[in-house]
This record gives C-alpha cells, structure tokens and sequence, in this order.
C-alpha cells in the first residue's frame, strides 16, 4: 500500500512539473512568435489577399440610414493593428538599400523607427525614407520619429509587449523620441 501512494505521489509531482514546464515554453514561445519578423498571420500574408484580382478590386459600400441604424454592427469600434503597421513600415523600409536593420514600434499616437544603415544615403535622406514610409501608411496625426542611432533599435525591442496602460510606457516613450530627435527627422514638407 505504502508503494502505491508513493508511485502516486511521484506521479503527480511529475505530471506537474511537465504542466509548469509546458506552461513557462509555451509563454517563451508566444514571445519569440511575436518578436519573430517571419510570423505568418494577417490578411498582408494571406495568399489569397495577395492575389493580384483580389488586391486590385476597388472598395465600396453603400448604406442608406435605416440600413445602418439596423446594422448589428453599428456600434463597433474601428481599431488598428499596431503590430501590422509595426511590420508594414518596417518591411517597406527595409525594401531600400540603404537599411540593414529597421525596428517599428506603433502606439496610439507615435510611430517609432529607428534603424542601422549603410552608406548609400546621407543621414537625412535615409531619415526622410523612413519617414515617408511611415507617412504613407499611417493616418496624418501620427507624430513619426525616426533615428540612426542602433542602440534604440533594443530599447524599441523592450516595449514590444507593452501595452498603453502600462504604468511606465508614457515615460519610456518620452525618453526614447527625445534621444531620437536628436538624430535628423526628414525633410518637413
């Protein structure tokens, strides 16, 4: 009898410890799943958004007021997807010749860039690259900030899993657009 609890007992020590194992992986995973570039989600990735008949549709709709108001969708709020955004500009800037290492961070208000380049541009043509690249995609009462300076291609990494409400993003955001105005910001049109 006494073997018998014993093996029970060793069995769920085993089982969970492999459960706290499993658990501690699968979070590391999903951290490495959203720093990893390559990830394969969202309608930009998608092969069919990317079949030229479907991309070269034209979009529209028409509503009159009553069809609206019996919309069951009415009230849905409109909402971005920083991190498509992060990947959209990051990866057109990375299109250039110029950029060797391009990291984006999207906020509520910001969009972050800073980068490592080569020397195919001066410092404030690449700066206006990235920049417009930015501006393309973006709405226009986005503040863009971009920087040569590497060092805050990590100090963007570190926000990657922040969100707006974290008690020290305001903070860290300020610090880092004020290292990164000190790098030219582009031609201002």
């Amino acid at each position: 009898m006494k073997i018998i609890r014993t093996l029970t007992i060793l069995f769920i020590t085993m089982a969970l410890t492999a459960c706290a194992t499993d658990q501690s992986q699968s979070e590391q995973e999903k951290i490495a799943d959203q720093l990893d570039p390559t990830r394969d989600e969202g309608p930009v990735r998608d092969p069919e958004y990317n079949d030229p008949r479907e991309t070269s549709r034209l979009g529209f709709v028409n509503y009159t007021k009553d069809e609206f108001d019996q919309d069951p969708d009415r009230n849905r709020v409109v909402t971005m997807d920083r991190n498509e955004m992060a990947d959209i500009i990051a990866k057109m800037v990375l299109r250039h010749e110029t950029f060797d290492e391009v990291a984006t961070l999207v906020t509520d208000e910001e969009v972050l860039i800073a980068y490592d380049k080569n020397d195919v541009l001066e410092k404030e043509e690449a700066a206006d690259v990235a920049k417009k690249s930015a501006e393309s995609v973006m709405p226009r009462y986005f503040d863009i900030y971009v920087s040569d300076n590497d060092v805050l291609i990590r100090d963007i990494e570190s926000l990657h899993n922040s969100t707006t409400t974290d008690p020290d993003y305001e903070n860290t955001i300020e610090r880092i657009i004020s290292e990164m105005k000190k790098s030219p910001q582009g031609k201002d049109e």
